[in-house]
């Protein structure tokens, strides 16, 4: 695969001016270990797990008690066990960093009211206030706190208050649809649900209140209903709920449930396009020990930084925004429509918030480029010093974009991993430099490689994107899987002693790399494989392509199948013979003739998952004849209705035109 050029280069001063230098700077004066780049320092940090994470867990001086040895109990997969004699609590980790004064630690801005800044001193309150009122209805260590709250601050000060307890967090966007809801939160069986009862986006008013009934009524495990009412603050609290004013109406002082390194800290879920989602628990510990590194080491966070990340409390980027706050940095949260009233809107919000790191999605910044969008016209962005970017591969000319509008002085990175660890395992580094359409480095502690179909490692060559090693994030395991068969059979059966996470991805010998795509969507042309993302970097480049989403279909006359491409074509564009020859003459030139598509299709939009990723394989199952309604949830879509062109075209697709 041909490298692309660097487009950002670290400056001479990174390694005395970042935490990671420093990291490395210490590690060398307390360790005698001399690591003089970042690809020695990875190398060392995936062959000596337990120096690595103790180091870690001493330089950056997380909240731990009890023994700390062994660090790994095991470094068997699955089956590792870390630090089984200690004692920790997230939250406590988290509120002793944040700034305890009048510094600011949440600035939450929204469409459905005005600007929310808290302190230091004001979010501790908040905490103690929100713990208090959990006390009073019973919640303790192991009890599940369901949440339907935004990314606001107040989320976030319950969110904090559950962990102080010892009690099991599990949230959802709003926006979420009842059965989307009840699917996830009936497999847990909370005891408090806390809601709001509607929200703004952009010019929308959205009236939640007869769901939040509906989803209530099919949760019969929740003994207490709080309501905050966010989208009409003067509506009167509806017969069977407590207001959230009556909830945190009582200061109390902070005290912290020590609990053990695997204890249970929030559940997350897999997207649910296809049966129930799966019920991913998360422990303090690890949570603590990966997002405390990843934030440090890779994002570069500390006290007066201002972290933003673009995200829903239903995707793993909140839980990672809130672990700001867990290295000194102050949050910004921001719920609404990032599109409105024009695409200027984040960044209008980093002017005025004097945000630092600044991420987003990869499909956000392609559409910024494709429209030929400044963020700087938006107001003074000279706070910025990052952008982040995930959710999907960043194309060369994303990086291009990025790089091109911010100059040197920004660092671009671009990072993949996913809801099953809570983090990353490849990302960026402030020591390493940016090729464009590349992922800069393997993350610290993160042993990641390619491996050919028979396990074996491969380097400039496409394989399986496995880790080799455990994380302390890995999942303490799912709910309602109480012998881990399910566990085992997600991430371990198909490369034994290794985790599986189901992306194809090529690693270079600096340990950069690019990711192709799923690999469960993987294209299979006369035998040959083609990811997906190269073909959409090549299409959604195009001005009259605003989307796009291919499937390859099995069979027909001559065994090759049919390449099938669906176009989500911007206004005022149609999809005339000129543009299909454009097309296809952009792939074969710029890919290869077996990118080439044999049907071009326009629909009105791709169905996305509620965090934004493209429903592949379900639409291709849903072509080839199987049961919409048991090949997909309607209700973990962002837009059930995209799904209506696919279902009308089932079957009407399996012979040439």
């Amino acid at each position: 695969m041909e490298r692309g050029e660097i487009v950002w280069q670290p400056g001479e001063d990174a390694r005395a001016r970042t935490r990671l230098g420093r990291y490395l700077d210490w590690i060398g004066a307390t360790r005698g270990l001399e690591l003089t780049s970042y690809e020695e320092a990875w190398r060392w940090s995936v062959a000596d797990l337990e120096g690595f994470w103790s180091s870690v867990i001493e330089h950056l001086e997380l909240e731990l008690s009890g023994s700390r040895e062994p660090v790994v109990a095991e470094r068997a997969l699955p089956g590792a066990r870390w630090l089984p004699g200690a004692r920790c609590n997230y939250a406590l980790s988290v509120l002793r960093r944040c700034p305890s004064d009048t510094s600011v630690a949440v600035v939450g801005e929204s469409q459905s009211r005005t600007q929310l800044t808290w302190s230091g001193a004001e979010l501790l309150d908040q905490v103690g206030r929100v713990r208090a009122g959990l006390v009073r209805l019973g919640v303790g260590r192991g009890t599940r706190v369901a949440a339907i709250l935004p990314n606001i601050p107040e989320t976030i000060a319950a969110f904090l208050a559950s962990a102080s307890l010892g009690a099991i967090w599990s949230s959802c966007a709003p926006e979420f649809g009842p059965k989307a809801v009840v699917d996830r939160f009936s497999q847990i069986e909370p005891s408090v649900l806390l809601a709001v009862d509607g929200y703004r986006y952009g010019a929308k008013d959205v009236d939640r209140r007869a769901e939040l009934e509906e989803i209530a009524a099919s949760l019969p495990s929740v003994g207490a209903r709080v309501l905050l009412p966010y989208r009409d603050p003067a509506a009167p609290v509806p017969p069977g709920w407590q207001a959230w004013s009556e909830l945190v109406s009582q200061p109390a002082p902070m005290a912290y449930e020590q609990v053990p390194f695997d204890h249970p800290l929030y559940i997350l879920y897999s997207s649910g396009t296809t049966g129930l989602p799966k019920a991913i628990v998360h422990g303090h510990g690890g949570i603590l020990l990966e997002h405390a590194k990843v934030l440090a080491f890779h994002h570069d966070l500390g006290p007066g930084d201002r972290f933003f990340w673009y995200s829903t409390t239903g995707w793993m980027m909140w839980n990672l925004l809130v672990s700001g706050l867990l290295v000194g940095a102050a949050v910004v949260c921001f719920d609404g429509d990032p599109a409105w009233p024009d695409l200027g809107a984040l960044w209008g919000l980093a002017a005025r918030a004097g945000i630092t790191y600044f991420g987003t999605s990869a499909p956000y910044l392609h559409r910024l480029a494709k429209e030929g969008v400044d963020p700087r016209s938006f107001g003074d962005l000279g706070a910025l010093r990052a952008v982040g970017s995930t959710g999907a591969p960043l194309s060369a000319d994303g990086f291009r974009y990025v790089t091109g509008v911010f100059g040197p002085e920004v660092h671009l990175a671009s990072m993949s991993g996913g809801t099953d660890v809570c983090s990353a395992f490849v990302g960026g580094s402030p020591l390493v430099a940016v090729r464009a359409g590349e992922i800069s480095c393997r993350c610290l502690g993160v042993d990641a490689v390619a491996v050919d179909a028979l396990g074996r490692e491969v380097v400039d060559v496409e394989g399986e994107l496995v880790v080799r090693a455990p994380m302390p994030s890995m999942p303490v395991g799912f709910w309602g899987d109480p012998d881990g068969s399910r566990y085992r059979a997600a991430y371990f059966e198909d490369f034994p002693g290794s985790w599986r996470h189901g992306d194809w991805v090529t690693f270079f010998g600096d340990g950069a790399c690019v990711i192709s795509g799923r690999s469960d969507a993987t294209l299979n042309r006369g035998g040959v494989r083609l990811g997906t993302a190269e073909l959409y970097a090549v299409v959604e480049s195009l001005p009259e392509v605003r989307d796009s989403l291919v499937v390859h279909l099995e069979g027909g006359g001559d065994g090759s199948g049919m390449l099938v491409l669906f176009v989500v074509l911007a206004p005022g564009s149609d999809l005339t013979p000129a543009l299909e020859d454009r097309l296809c003459t952009s792939l074969r030139r710029e890919l290869s003739p077996r990118h080439v598509p044999d049907r071009i299709v326009a629909v009105a939009g791709v169905p996305r998952t509620l965090s934004g990723k493209k429903l592949e394989v379900p639409v291709k199952r849903i072509l080839q004849g199987e049961d919409p309604e048991r090949v997909v949830s309607r209700e973990s879509l962002a837009d059930p209705g995209a799904l209506d062109a696919f279902v009308e075209l089932a079957g009407r697709l399996g012979e040439r035109p």
